[in-house]
């Protein structure tokens, strides 16, 4: 895949604090200190980290993260 734009948008919401974001990616994921929940670091992370910011959105059991590229 081309290493065009790529954005990530989560939502808290939905977002069950498994951390496996966080895990996979902590450049572009954190977990909120008190409730767990996923906090995005990086809306729109460089190249060389779409394929685990990819990964990150397919691991998550909540489909809490989306990823949307042009």
């Amino acid at each position: 895949m081309s290493a065009g734009r790529l954005a990530v948008a989560v939502d808290t919401d939905a977002c069950c604090a498994m951390g496996r974001c966080a895990a996979t990616e902590p450049r572009v994921f954190d977990q909120d200190p008190d409730s767990g929940t996923v906090v995005l670091l990086l809306a729109e992370p460089p190249p060389e980290l779409h394929e685990t910011v990819r990964l990150c959105a397919e691991l998550c059991p909540c489909t809490a993260i989306t990823v949307t590229e042009d």
